[in-house]
């Protein structure tokens, strides 16, 4: 059986190597700031004092201190519209300014864009990790190392094959490979349940990336929408915007498919260790009882979880006055709805292709040993014999409600005409034989 497993994923293992190799740009330098038009440098400063209407009609000056930058030390006043949705400052508020990068003294060089969160962010970051730890600890441990591991596959890999112009749904698929051998067998350790795990991952990612493909052909769906379009200006070159609405659900998808391609397999496991005995399809069956409860929540955590992203954009369509099924076939709408609904049908159709390979492997797999458990044998307490009571009775332990105290025998009466005597040597006990 683990011949069998490692016929079927090692060559997807040096795919997934070689198509990294080969999407990867060495050699390409990709123009940032300046070079693609963002001439604007992000300055970190304290805000100092704050003057209501001191530039003007519906303006605030605000005159902040800079930490850093070419005029670091230096206090500017900097103008600041009134508006309903612009942030609320006060004095003491650290916040990032955005300078043009000409005459650093000038307050015109400068715009109040943000509040530095620097040191929020990192506090949650560490309860995070201490939570992890405390709960999982060396479990946990991996955990954290594998979460690093995929933001590292993200940032050095992912973005930047797709920025030098290679296909985003192509580069989503190796980097997905990438991250799930990463987080699997980094958390789980390398053992036949874990690559079940993968093998039921790979399925059911590959079913998502083709039903994606085909509901955004046949919807038309473009991707394109205000980020997508900035990012196309920014790059000067033409990019598979529906390739890379693609790539987002691919992504997205992940990590809930590795919870519930790891939780089935163990499942099947577990049920295999508990019971030997079990065939391939009894196996398939109780598991397939135990996904379909684990599958109801799943679902609606995906869901909910883009409808929450997506939140902003239904309060501005709900407010279009549009109908409803306007609101839904609308491309921004749409879109999320092709990338849930393909997600969920992946995660639904991950709980019996795992379940199965599991089964079938899991049964031709021999059950462990259970550990010996050891189990503390209490020395015997030998317990004082209860004293006998005035009236010749002995109660405590020795009472039996069923029958009533236990009572010492008494000793039988003497004979009539007066104490017995104790008989001599040499006498029989009858008085006829003298």
């Amino acid at each position: 059986m683990r011949r069998l497993l490692l016929i079927l994923l090692v060559p997807v293992v040096l795919a997934t190597v070689v198509g990294a190799l080969l999407l990867y740009p060495f050699g390409k330098e990709q123009k940032t700031g300046a070079d693609v038009g963002l001439t604007q440098i992000p300055v970190r400063a304290v805000v100092t004092a704050i003057v209501d209407g001191g530039c003007g009609e519906n303006c605030i000056a605000v005159t902040v201190k800079m930490t850093d930058g070419d005029a670091a030390g230096q206090s500017v006043p900097v103008a600041f519209q009134k508006q309903l949705a612009a942030p609320t400052f006060t004095v003491g508020d650290e916040v990032v300014l955005s300078y043009s990068g000409q005459q650093p003294q000038l307050a015109e060089s400068y715009r109040l864009v943000d509040f530095q969160r620097g040191w929020p962010l990192a506090l949650l970051a560490v309860l995070f990790a201490l939570a992890v730890l405390l709960l999982g600890r060396w479990h946990g441990l991996a955990a954290l190392g594998a979460l690093v591991l995929s933001f590292v596959v993200l940032v050095l890999f992912v973005l930047p094959a797709i920025i030098a112009g290679e296909s985003p749904l192509t580069v989503a698929v190796v980097g997905a490979g990438l991250i799930m051998f990463i987080v699997l067998y980094l958390t789980h350790g390398i053992s036949a349940r874990t690559s079940t795990a993968v093998l039921g991952t790979l399925v059911s990612l590959a079913l998502i990336g083709v039903l994606g493909a085909l509901f955004s052909y046949f919807a038309r769906l473009t991707g394109l929408d205000d980020e997508t379009t900035s990012l196309i200006a920014l790059l000067g070159t033409p990019i598979d915007t529906r390739g890379l609405l693609l790539a987002g659900a691919i992504i997205g998808a992940l990590g809930v498919l590795d919870d519930v391609t790891v939780t089935q397999t163990s499942a099947v496991w577990e049920l295999r260790r508990a019971n030997a005995s079990l065939s391939w399809r009894e196996l398939f069956t109780a598991g397939s009882r135990i996904g379909r409860d684990h599958m109801s929540s799943v679902v609606n955590t995906l869901v909910m979880a883009y409808a929450g992203a997506a939140l902003p954009l239904l309060l501005a369509f709900s407010l279009s006055g549009r109908s409803l099924a306007e609101i839904l076939t609308a491309e921004q709408v749409a879109q999320e709805i092709v990338r849930t609904l393909v997600g969920s049908i992946g995660l639904v159709a991950a709980v019996p292709i795992t379940t199965a390979l599991a089964a079938f492997v899991a049964s031709r797999q021999d059950v462990p040993d259970a550990e010996p458990v050891a189990v503390a044998v209490a020395e015997p307490v030998v317990e004082p014999e209860p004293a006998p009571s005035a009236s010749g009775r002995i109660e405590g332990h020795l009472f039996d409600p069923a029958k009533g105290p236990w009572e010492r025998p008494k000793r039988p009466a003497a004979p009539a005409g007066g104490r017995r005597r104790r008989a001599e040597p040499g006498r029989t006990g009858s008085s006829g034989s003298r």
